[in-house]
C-alpha cells in the first residue's frame, strides 16, 4: 500500500508597495479614507444611550520617505471599536491609529445625526428633532485635542423689522453651530439646551394650533440680530467652567433677502483669561 504525502504549501511573499521607500521628498498633511459610514452608540442624557449611523474621516500625516500608507488599517481600527463611542473612547481610537500607522499626526472625524425627543410648549405632543453632532480629534506627538461641535436650528426674528413696522416682523430660520473643547464630559444635550435658550424661539418637529400661536409670539417677544445670537451664546459659554474654548458661529437664512446674515465669534480661555 502506497503511502500518500502531504503537498507542502508554498508561502508566497506579496510586496508591500506602501512601505516602500518616496524618492519625491515630499510629505503629506492628510492622507487616509473618507466618508466610511459606520454603525454607533452615543450616550444619550434621557436614554442612556442612541444608536445613529455615522461618517467617519480618518487621516495621518505621511513623512516625506514613505510612498504610502496603508488604508486597511483605519477600516480595521474602526471595527475593533463597534461598540459605544464617547470622547473617552474616541480618544483611544485616535491613540491606536496613531501608534498602529506610525504617525505623529492624525485626525478623525464623525459626524451624527443626533435626536432629541421634544415635547410642545402648550399642547405637550412629543415628538422627534434632529441635530446634526460631529466629534473632532487630533493627535499630535502623542497630545490630543477634542472637540464636539453641533448645529442647532432656531428661529430668530428681526429686532430692526419689528421696531419699524406697524405690524408683523420678519423671521427666519438660523442655524447656530457651536463647536467646544471641554475639561470634563459634557451632554451633547447640555450644548443644544445652552444654544435654544438664548434664540428668539425653539424649534419643534411637531406643532398644534396653540403651539404655533406660542411660538409666533415668543419670537416675537424676543427679536435678535445675528450679532445677538453669538454673543449671547458666547457669554454662556464664557460662564461654564467645563467649556476651555469655543467657536460660535450663526447663519439665519434672511426670508426678506437673497443672502443670509453671519457672525462668528471664537475665544480660547486659557489665551485670553
Amino acid at each position: 500500500m502506497s503511502s500518500q504525502h502531504t503537498p507542502k504549501t508554498r508561502v508566497v511573499e506579496i510586496a508591500d508597495v506602501q512601505s516602500k521607500p518616496d524618492k519625491r521628498h515630499i510629505a503629506i498633511d492628510k492622507v487616509g479614507i473618507k466618508d466610511i459610514r459606520h454603525p454607533v452608540l452615543v450616550k444619550d442624557r434621557s436614554q442612556g444611550v442612541q444608536h445613529t449611523i455615522a461618517n467617519f474621516n480618518m487621516f495621518v500625516e505621511l513623512p516625506h520617505n514613505f510612498k504610502g500608507t496603508h488604508m486597511s488599517r483605519f477600516v480595521e481600527i474602526l471595527n475593533a471599536h463597534d461598540m459605544e463611542i464617547s470622547v473617552e473612547s474616541f480618544k483611544d481610537m485616535l491613540g491606536e491609529m496613531s501608534k498602529r500607522l506610525e504617525a505623529e499626526v492624525g485626525h478623525i472625524e464623525m459626524g451624527f445625526p443626533y435626536f432629541i425627543n421634544k415635547v410642545a410648549p402648550v399642547s405637550g405632543v412629543k415628538s422627534l428633532m434632529d441635530y446634526q453632532v460631529t466629534f473632532l480629534g487630533e493627535i499630535h506627538g502623542g497630545q490630543d485635542t477634542m472637540t464636539i461641535k453641533v448645529i442647532v436650528p432656531v428661529t430668530s426674528l428681526c429686532p430692526c423689522s419689528k421696531e419699524i413696522s406697524k405690524y408683523g416682523a420678519h423671521n427666519q430660520r438660523s442655524h447656530v453651530t457651536v463647536a467646544v473643547q471641554t475639561n470634563t464630559f459634557v451632554w451633547v444635550e447640555d450644548l443644544i439646551d445652552l444654544v435654544e435658550k438664548q434664540a428668539s424661539c425653539e424649534l419643534y418637529g411637531l406643532l398644534k394650533r396653540p403651539d404655533e400661536k406660542f411660538v409666533t409670539e415668543r419670537a416675537y417677544e424676543n427679536p435678535k440680530f445675528v450679532e445677538d445670537m453669538v454673543r449671547d451664546v458666547a457669554a454662556q459659554l464664557n460662564a461654564d467652567p467645563r467649556i476651555d474654548a469655543y467657536v460660535v458661529e450663526s447663519e439665519n437664512f434672511e426670508s426678506i433677502h437673497n443672502h443670509s446674515a453671519y457672525a462668528m465669534i471664537r475665544k480660547d480661555k486659557h489665551k485670553e483669561g
